[in-house]
């Protein structure tokens, strides 16, 4: 029998003031300690820093830019401290950061932490990308459950409503980008929420949790129709190049492709399996390469298929997160022009049309659409001749349109597959 791979799990905790980051971080080591795992857990170094007696109010400009600096190589120490841990452990082991990197941008200038980027030889795809597995952003109880807001109890917290409501956005928004990048809103009861990043974890990981952990979350796509707006029409966003190439595989049932994602020739790589339904949900396993692992890899490129170019653009929108995948030649015809927006929620359908970008012109929804998966688009035969066209996207109850057409795509939100 094949030794089964350990795994080292790194994720980090972050979010505005009362948002149930400490809850969760006790909430999910213990879930994760009861599966049989060696769970770290990486204090926050601003903490640990102002406790000792430091006051931002009493730093001048120049001092401020120090600390942070200093915070930020602290923590990159506290954590590779841990880090080394978990690779050495000999059981699968989650390393829970409170807090990352891209934290301390939220509290300079964009001009300081470039500056400070430089300075150190760092650069953002390394600190955000490539450092951690997935982030998960607890949003504030003053962004959706205002009488659940309090300060008591918390020798570090002083925010008024309004400036949790900031430091909440400002926490979010510095992890835009991030590609496993979950925001666990207040749309539920503070049970479930816990229970919702619980199980984007678990999603993330591949691991059954059967109906312990029961959410509505969903994956949306839409249909954007271009061209579209200006840049300055956007909020803060990032923009990355992002190149997608399927894998030959042992059986149809099975689908396997590598992605290699980055900025300004920084790069990220990941290996993703998606597996055959398991109690009627698709599972999908990503593991994180390196350069020497993703070109040995390549090598195993389905010719079947094009390799996918797009421009990805990672923005937040009334605390919503989204992603706007622009398709770029080369690429089959049926793909130019093709732009989609995808999110998460766990909202009703009427709180999501809300919270859809009004700058950009939504033509439909497209989930669970095959005509919309990336595997399908991929294709390099047309659809009515070709045999490869996946169909089963969704759970079997679900009505797949049962003729493909051959000139060009129309219709709703895409799939869960990869």
């Amino acid at each position: 029998m094949e030794k089964k791979q350990k795994r080292v799990y790194k994720v980090v905790l972050t979010g505005g003031p009362c948002g149930g980051k400490t809850t969760g971080q006790s909430r999910l080591c213990t879930f994760f300690e009861n599966l049989g795992w060696k769970v770290f857990r990486v204090p926050e170094t601003a903490t640990v820093l102002l406790s000792g007696g430091i006051k931002f109010s009493d730093l001048s400009a120049e001092e401020a830019y120090k600390f942070q600096e200093n915070l930020l190589k602290t923590m990159l120490q506290i954590e590779n401290t841990f880090f080394a841990l978990g690779e050495s452990c000999t059981r699968d082991c989650l390393i829970i950061c409170d807090r990352g990197t891209m934290d301390a941008s939220a509290f300079i200038s964009c001009e300081k932490w470039e500056r400070m980027m430089g300075a150190n030889g760092w650069n953002s795809v390394e600190l955000r990308d490539n450092r951690y597995n997935q982030i998960i952003h607890m949003v504030s109880a003053a962004n959706g459950a205002e009488d659940f807001y309090t300060t008591e109890d918390h020798a570090c917290r002083s925010e008024g409503m309004e400036l949790a409501r900031e430091l909440d956005y400002n926490a979010a928004a510095a992890w835009v980008g991030h590609p496993y990048f979950d925001l666990v809103d207040n749309s539920t009861d503070f049970e479930t929420k816990i229970c919702r990043m619980i199980s984007s974890v678990c999603l993330k990981l591949g691991i059954d949790t059967g109906d312990r952990l029961l959410t509505n979350s969903r994956k949306l796509k839409f249909l954007v129709q271009g061209p579209l707006p200006s840049d300055s029409v956007f909020p803060p966003f990032q923009d990355f190049e992002v190149v997608h190439n399927y894998l030959q595989t042992n059986t149809p049932t099975m689908q396997a492709r590598l992605r290699k994602r980055g900025q300004k020739g920084h790069w990220s790589y990941i290996h993703t399996i998606r597996k055959p339904k398991i109690r009627n949900q698709v599972v999908e396993v990503r593991t994180q390469l390196t350069h020497r692992d993703y070109l040995n890899m390549l090598a195993q490129k389905d010719d079947s298929h094009f390799t996918i170019f797009k421009k990805r653009r990672c923005f937040l929108v009334k605390n919503q997160y989204f992603q706007l995948d622009i398709y770029r030649e080369p690429c089959h015809p049926r793909c130019k022009g093709l732009i989609l927006l995808e999110t998460y929620t766990s909202s009703e359908d009427s709180s999501v049309q809300k919270s859809l970008p009004q700058f950009l012109t939504i033509v439909e929804e497209v989930t669970g659409n095959p005509l919309y998966s990336m595997f399908n688009l991929s294709l390099r035969e047309e659809w009515t001749t070709t045999k490869k066209f996946c169909h089963a996207l969704q759970g079997p109850d679900e009505e797949v349109p049962g003729a493909v057409k051959a000139n060009g795509i129309k219709g709703g939100l895409v799939s869960n597959g990869i």
